[in-house]
Order: C-alpha cells, then sequence, then structure tokens
C-alpha cells in the first residue's frame, strides 16, 4: 500500500490519524485494527461496500462514539481523551455535509446558511449578510437565498448544504455520501465544487463514498474498506490497477467476487426447516 501523498504546504503533515482501531455495535464487530491517515490540504476518499464502517468512521473521527481499541486523533488530539469542551472546540474546526443534507425545514436558504454563525457567534448582521452571501457565491445559489428548502431541488439543497457546512471557515471539510440521489449534472456539480472549495480554501477533506468514478476523479488518495480494515489504499490509477479480487471487484462494480451479496446467516436450509419446526410447535 502506497502512503498517501504529502501537502505541498506542509510536508508529511497529516490531520488525521487512525491507529489500530477496534470498534463494535452490539455483538458485531465494525472495526477489527483500523489504520488510516489523512494528508493535510488533501481530498481523501474512504470507499467500500455497504456495511463496512463508512459513516460509523466519520463519528469516530467527530467524537459520537469511541473505539474500544487503538486511537483517533484529529488536529493532534486524541479525541478519546478530549473533555467535552474541548470535543465541542474540535467539532468547530470541522464542517460536515450530510448524507441527506439535512436541511431546515422551517428556515429559508439564508438562514439555514447562517444558523452555525448565529449559534457560534456574534457577528453584527451586516456582516453576517456579507458572510453568507460570499459562500451562497461559492456554491452558485446567491440568488436562492429567499427560497424555502421544499423550493429547492435535490442538488441545490446538497449546494445549500454545503455552503453551510463552510460559513464558519473549517479547517476540515467531511462529505458523508455526497453523491446519494443526485442527477448526473448535480452530481458533476458538486465533483467539481469539492476539489475547487479544496484549493480555493485551502482546507482538508474527506469523502466518504461508494460511487467510484466520481470520489476517484478527484481524490488525492482513496481507502477501500472491507472486513474492519483498510484492504487497499493508493491513488485512483493504483486501486484501478490492483490485482486484489476485493479491490478490482468494488473497483469495477462487478456482483462476482468475495464481497457477498448476503449477510451472513446460518444455512437456508436449516433456517427453513427450523422456522416450520417452530410453526408446527405452535
Amino acid at each position: 500500500m502506497s502512503q498517501p501523498p504529502e501537502s505541498p504546504r506542509e510536508p508529511a503533515a497529516n490531520l488525521v490519524e487512525v491507529r489500530g482501531v477496534r470498534y463494535s455495535a452490539g455483538p458485531r464487530q465494525i472495526f477489527d485494527g483500523l489504520d488510516l491517515a489523512v494528508r493535510r490540504g488533501s481530498i481523501t476518499a474512504v470507499m467500500g461496500p455497504s456495511g463496512t464502517g463508512k459513516t460509523t468512521l466519520l463519528r469516530l473521527l467527530t467524537g459520537q462514539v469511541f473505539p474500544t481499541a487503538g486511537s483517533v486523533q484529529v488536529f493532534g488530539q486524541d479525541v478519546g481523551s478530549l473533555s467535552k469542551r474541548e470535543l465541542f472546540a474540535l467539532r468547530k474546526r470541522m464542517g460536515m455535509l450530510f448524507q441527506n443534507g439535512a436541511l431546515l425545514t422551517d428556515l429559508n436558504v439564508y438562514e439555514n446558511v447562517a444558523f452555525p454563525v448565529r449559534e457560534h457567534a456574534r457577528l453584527p448582521e451586516p456582516v453576517l449578510r456579507r458572510l453568507v452571501l460570499m459562500k451562497l457565491e461559492a456554491v452558485g445559489l446567491r440568488g436562492a437565498e429567499r427560497l424555502m428548502p421544499q423550493e429547492l431541488s435535490g442538488g441545490m439543497a446538497r449546494r445549500v448544504a454545503l455552503a453551510r457546512a463552510i460559513v464558519m471557515d473549517p479547517e476540515v471539510l467531511i462529505y458523508d455520501e455526497p453523491f446519494v440521489g443526485l442527477d448526473p449534472v448535480s452530481m458533476g456539480i458538486i465533483v467539481r465544487l469539492i476539489r475547487r472549495l479544496n484549493d480555493a480554501l485551502g482546507i482538508t477533506s474527506i469523502v466518504v463514498s461508494h460511487d467510484v468514478q466520481e470520489v476517484g476523479s478527484i481524490a488525492d488518495y482513496s481507502y477501500l474498506l472491507d472486513g474492519g480494515h483498510v484492504v487497499a489504499g493508493g491513488t485512483t490509477a493504483e486501486l484501478n490497477a490492483s490485482a486484489d479480487p476485493v479491490v478490482r471487484q468494488f473497483m469495477q462494480g462487478s456482483s462476482e467476487g468475495p464481497v457477498s451479496f448476503h449477510y451472513p446467516a446460518q444455512d437456508y436450509l436449516k433456517s427453513m426447516l427450523d422456522g416450520a419446526d417452530v410453526a408446527v410447535r405452535r
């Protein structure tokens, strides 16, 4: 596995380091020795089949859950050892684009974008207005400031959510499945925005997605998760050239390969017979 590319601004500087992480949800083990790093200033993609813990990884990075073993470090801080006050301060340095946009339905576009600033800062209204309009301009929606969420298309709503995610000028921007449910044109717009905002704002982007072609076109480095750990990491070209069966199946979108369609279960015939036996006893 190659190493993530060094940032031209701060060589060898990792903004995120996940080392030997183990995590379980009830009896189900999600991570079993997860290791990865995110270079400052890069776009890092985290990919993998459904159910491999991609969104759980984001919850670990933001301190919503904590590992049972190993460490998660963000900005050089061990997330699991932070106090509540320190954790809130850490989160203020992050922006998040949720999978469904998560706009507040009773607020218009302007107020949705302004919401984090009103919660965490006290800016004079004229300054706040210039800030909000600047972020809406960055995503191409300055003229939509008075629209309500229900008046927006899926692509527009995702862009408003992106404007809200960057309004506090975060150092790291996290995208949770940003392409889900978008038409090809809207998807192309979001792809270009991710790359443009990352470079223009000098931030670090973490993109969780299973859309191989879209995220692969902009990622500086990608990780592929499966079986509770990283099975491959590298540039898009390196992953496409991999001979590993899991990597090839995922990158090619094939139904044939080691990644199973079925959730683990006991033998099918035994399950059916056990069920019949229960029905007879009733």
